[in-house]
């Protein structure tokens, strides 16, 4: 009997999927393949560190809620937010004070002093274009472009209460149209006039969207745009608007109470090692650490007097003026 249990067993794990006979080593929230080339990221763990991890989906605010839901069993024990999302997860204490090997090489600003969250790289916010999509209108160049009726129902950008792709949106189209943390009304105003010119709202990643087609134009990052531009087929632009932008760091946090501890923090290191920070480059991303980036790769970025374009902020208190602005735009624009 037990000789054809053992037989029975060996065939179905052999006729198994593998994802389905290996449990995974450790759980990521909000590591989309499709968002900053995250699946190559965990497949190159997966082969260089033997650490299984699978994708997920959440964007940064999903995360946090989940992360708030589990607090009591902890389920996840790394999580990728955007800056805004790990400040408010650590004033949460929902992470781990822990830090990484090379810390103390990224630069102030992109760090917590305790090691409750760390930049792993940045992006710059613009507008993500499908010029075949547009139905012959021009590629846009200003954030006023886009509310012209050329462009009714070609415009995307993600849910600013929810993902961080979205809240950097709103800061960014706040700062370049002259409102402050303290008052969004430009922003306000501006979302209101997209809303009625046909503007799609998303929940999730949309990477797939634009190259699609569905969403011609998405207020996204540079890294996403490049990507497409040189891997995808068809046409695709980046536009840092005229008006000006923001930059926005991306940071991991290791999950308090994390169930598997020790491995989470291996893949922790691994992002900041040389070989991480170089594969970021390549997914057009400009990592924390002072990796140069290959000149093949820095020369399909925008020339740097684009970026000039491209404002610092006081991340810390966006985080803290994220709740007022999310109020109004529930209350005035959706």
């Amino acid at each position: 009997m037990k000789l054809v249990l053992a037989t029975a067993a060996l065939a179905l794990a052999t006729f198994l999927p593998p994802a389905a006979s290996r449990a995974a080593d450790a759980i990521c929230y909000n590591c989309p393949p499709e968002w900053a080339n995250w699946g190559e990221m965990l497949d190159a763990i997966k082969r260089d560190l033997g650490v299984e991890i699978p994708r997920d989906n959440k964007n940064s605010g999903q995360a946090v809620a989940q992360i708030i839901a589990e607090k009591a069993s902890p389920v996840a024990d790394i999580a990728y937010l955007g800056i805004n999302a790990g400040i408010s997860a650590a004033e949460q204490n929902l992470v781990e004070p822990w830090k990484p090997a090379r810390f103390d090489a990224i630069p102030q600003g992109l760090k917590d002093a305790d090691g409750r969250w760390w930049t792993v790289h940045q992006g710059t916010l613009g507008l993500f274009v499908n010029v075949d999509a547009l139905n012959g209108a021009p590629v846009p160049a200003c954030w006023a472009d886009l509310k012209k009726p050329a462009y009714n129902g070609l415009v995307g950008y993600l849910d600013p209460t929810s993902a961080a792709v979205g809240y950097v949106s709103a800061v960014a189209i706040n700062s370049a149209l002259g409102g402050s943390l303290d008052d969004f009304s430009p922003a306000i105003a501006y979302l209101k006039a997209l809303a009625a010119n046909g503007a799609i709202v998303a929940k999730q990643t949309s990477y797939a969207r634009v190259v699609s087609g569905e969403f011609p134009i998405l207020l996204d990052y540079d890294f996403n745009a490049y990507r497409a531009k040189y891997t995808a087929p068809g046409k695709f632009v980046f536009v840092l608007p005229c008006e000006g932008t923001v930059s926005f760091p991306y940071v991991m946090t290791l999950v308090k109470n994390a169930p598997h501890p020790e491995t989470a923090k291996r893949v922790l290191d691994y992002l900041l090692s040389d070989k991480g920070q170089l594969f970021w480059t390549k997914a057009y991303l400009r990592p924390a650490l002072p990796v140069a980036i290959p000149q093949e790769i820095a020369e399909r970025f925008l020339p740097a007097s684009e970026y000039e374009r491209a404002k610092s902020v006081d991340w810390a208190a966006a985080q803290r003026a994220q709740k007022a602005f999310s109020a109004r735009y529930l209350a005035e624009v959706r």
